[in-house]
C-alpha cells in the first residue's frame, strides 16, 4: 500500500518493507493532512507516496489520463498530462524545464531505474519534449543558471480551482526529515500567496503539439 492522506489506495509500487517505517508513513500523512497548502511526498522516480487534502484539491479539476494523473506520478503529469498547462502557470519555464532538469539529473543517479527508464521511453516518443530534453533543456540552464533548476524557494504560479485563490503564486519549500530522506523520499509544499484579484476561470485547452515549447526551435518551413 502507499499511504495518502485522508486515505489508502493499493498501486504497484515499492514501499517500506518494515512495520516501523510503514508505521511512521501512517503518522506522517496524519500529520501532512494537518498542513493547510499542497504537499506531496514524492520517490525518486516522482512517484507520489503520500498527498494531502489541499494537494488533490489544487488539481481536483484535472481530467482522467492513463499514465499521468498528479496523485500518481507529478513529473509524468507536469510532461504529458495536456490539463497541467491549465493549473501550471508559465507551464514551460516554471515547471516544465525544471522538472526536466531534475529528471536528467535523476537518469544519471538511478541510469538502471526501470520506472525513470520508462519515462525516458515516453520522452523520447514525443518528438518536441525529445528536442526539448536533448536539445532546448541544455541552452535554457545556460540562460537562467543552474539554480533555477531548483524546486526549493522557488516561486511559481499557479491557477488554483478555488476563486478565493484564482490566479495565484506559490513558494515551493523542501522541508524533508531526515527520516523519509533515508525511505529515499522528498517532500515539496507549495504554499499558496493571496491573488490580487479573483481570476476568470479558465477553459481546459487541449494538449498543445509541435511548437508547444518555446525553448524548441521551430522546424524550418
Amino acid at each position: 500500500m502507499a499511504y495518502q492522506a485522508g486515505g489508502q489506495r493499493s498501486v504497484p509500487r515499492p514501499v517500506p518493507e518494515s512495520s516501523e517505517a510503514q508505521a511512521y508513513l501512517q503518522d506522517y500523512a496524519a500529520y501532512l493532512e494537518a498542513v493547510p497548502f499542497p504537499s506531496v511526498v514524492l520517490d525518486h522516480r516522482w512517484d507520489v507516496v503520500l498527498a494531502n487534502t489541499a494537494f488533490r484539491t489544487l488539481f481536483r479539476e484535472v481530467g482522467p489520463h492513463p499514465t499521468a494523473l498528479p496523485g500518481d506520478n507529478f513529473l509524468r503529469f507536469v510532461l504529458f498530462h495536456p490539463d497541467a498547462p491549465a493549473v501550471l502557470g508559465d507551464h514551460e519555464s516554471s515547471w516544465c524545464l525544471p522538472m526536466l532538469a531534475r529528471f536528467a539529473a535523476a537518469l544519471e543517479r538511478h541510469g538502471h531505474d526501470h520506472g525513470l527508464q520508462a519515462i525516458r521511453r515516453e520522452i523520447a516518443q514525443d518528438p518536441i519534449m525529445e528536442a526539448a530534453y536533448r536539445e532546448g533543456l541544455p541552452h535554457w540552464i545556460r540562460a537562467v543558471g543552474e539554480e533555477a533548476v531548483e524546486h526549493d524557494g522557488a516561486v511559481r504560479p499557479l491557477v488554483h480551482p478555488d476563486p478565493r485563490w484564482g490566479a495565484t503564486r506559490c513558494r515551493i519549500v523542501g522541508d524533508t526529515p531526515k527520516t523519509l530522506q533515508d525511505m529515499g523520499y522528498t517532500r515539496l509544499t507549495m504554499v499558496l500567496r493571496e491573488a490580487a484579484a479573483p481570476a476568470p476561470r479558465r477553459a481546459r485547452r487541449p494538449r498543445r503539439t509541435a511548437g508547444h515549447l518555446s525553448v524548441v526551435p521551430a522546424p524550418e518551413a
